[in-house]
């Protein structure tokens, strides 16, 4: 029965596969804008509406802690959504996380303010930040899934980095709409115009959910269920049977997401506050390279089919601890083109080469059984240490520093150092194999999954 399950799915996949890249990158394209929209808002408003009482640099801070909160809930929607979508499947999970994320966001539009109804502000704001890290932990795990277990061996890498595409996209459509309402005069953008970009959230939630409705269950899935063969307890599996690839998996994301948060959202800060330049130029030069970053991330997938995923993945590390006393040089100049040459760099090049191969390069280090699992908890575990704290970390360091940016530049080359090592002692995977043997399998316990070894060995 196995091997009937495993010969008609691989010509569904091939019909299927672009059909999933694509829905998953639209449902990952609207988590983001979701999670990215509240980075911009904690950078530009949410210190003067809800931590009024603060000097504007310490108010910052405040606002980028509850920023950090949606981190720290991230890997337990992983573990929660991991663990059923190993046990029932990828395509449920994906319309639960799209509808917590949705709803979340779009309530951060109606939180009055601190002037309002005081502490509760901000406990109300946490509260939203803690669904959206939530929702936003199972969201990853099961779209790239989706958009790797579909696509045909050799097409992995560039397949999978459709649903990291939602990332750029999510931050263009997040900033394109916010830059709207912040071109209002500041008194009626503090007064009302920064919530209809949270109100929206709602209209592309039931986009979302309408696309999702079209697709398909993964097929290396439905083998595994076919079979009978689900883990009782994934995440438990997961962490016992691949423990090596479970802390590779977080330290290869350090580089990635930490510097991504300090291009997209640190980078507003320091710049409005500390260089004194407009919001609109700063939030202009994130767009443009957020754009760019749509068409390389694609590139540098299709690259790590090619030549490996762990080449593709350095390459990205090391440019972007390079990169990091470049980028406040050129940013210091003040000048609108340069600003943005200097973002886009740093995304387009540095970070969409880590980002690219990291979907396929995180499926490939987990078993079937426990892929969901596996790689969500290793993908989000890193964000809590990296993402999370990336903004918050840049405003301490410059606030110790009295402005100076070199302790930012040396806080990035660290993060890309941790991925560099992380990187040397992981295994290559590109040309191995995905799909479960599951003769050797019992249906439970679970024992001896398919070990992850480099290709040629």
């Amino acid at each position: 029965m196995n091997q009937q399950v495993g010969v008609s799915s691989q010509p569904y996949a091939a019909r299927s596969h672009v059909k999933v890249a694509f829905a998953s990158l639209i449902g990952t394209a609207i988590e983001w804008y979701d999670f990215f929209l509240y980075g911009t808002a904690a950078a530009l408003v949410f210190n003067k509406l809800f931590f009024p009482q603060f000097d504007p640099l310490v108010g910052t801070i405040a606002a980028f802690a509850t920023f950090a909160v949606g981190f720290l809930a991230r890997p337990i929607g992983g573990m929660v959504f991991g663990h059923y979508g190993d046990r029932i499947g990828r395509k449920t999970m994906l319309y639960l996380t799209l509808l917590v994320m949705g709803i979340a966001t779009t309530f951060v539009g109606f939180i009055p303010t601190y002037e309002s109804i005081g502490i509760w502000a901000p406990i109300l704001l946490v509260s939203c930040r803690l669904a959206q890290g939530f929702g936003l932990g199972g969201e990853w795990g099961g779209a790239v899934l989706m958009a790797v277990e579909h696509a045909p061996e050799n097409r992995r890498g560039f397949y999978g980095s459709w649903p990291q595409l939602g990332a750029p996209l999510g931050l263009v459509l997040g900033n394109v709409v916010f830059s709207i309402f912040a071109s209002y005069p500041e008194k009626e953008f503090l007064s009302w115009a920064w919530r209809v970009p949270f109100l929206f959230s709602i209209v592309l939630v039931v986009v979302g959910l309408f696309i999702r409705m079209k697709i398909a269950e993964s097929p290396a899935f439905e083998k595994v269920k076919n079979a009978k063969k689900e883990s009782k307890m994934p995440i438990i599996e997961a962490i016992t049977k691949h423990p090596k690839n479970m802390l590779l998996a977080m330290g290869v994301r350090f580089a990635e997401n930490g510097l991504f948060y300090v291009y997209a959202t640190f980078v507003l800060t320091y710049a409005t506050t500390q260089l004194k330049v407009p919001r609109q130029m700063i939030l202009n030069a994130v767009l443009i390279a957020a754009i760019i970053e749509v068409f390389t991330i694609p590139l540098f997938g299709l690259l790590s089919d090619k030549l490996g995923r762990r080449p593709v993945y350095m390459f990205g590390a090391v440019f972007s601890g390079v990169w990091s006393f470049p980028f406040f040089w050129i940013i210091g100049t003040k000048d609108p083109a340069y600003a943005a040459l200097a973002v886009a760099v740093g995304l387009a090049i540095g970070h969409a080469a880590m980002y690219g191969p990291q979907a396929s390069f995180l499926s490939e280090m987990f078993s079937t059984r426990v892929r969901y699992s596996g790689a969500s908890l290793g993908y989000q575990m890193a964000s809590i240490f990296a993402g999370g704290l990336s903004p918050l970390v840049a405003t301490g360091l410059l606030t110790y520093s009295g402005g100076a940016f070199w302790t930012i530049a040396l806080y990035m080359m660290t993060l890309s150092l941790i991925t560099v090592v992380s990187l040397y002692f992981a295994a290559e995977t590109y040309k191995q194999t995905i799909e479960e043997q599951l003769d050797s399998v019992p249906a439970e316990p679970a024992v001896n999954p398919v070990p992850i070894t480099p290709a040629g060995r």
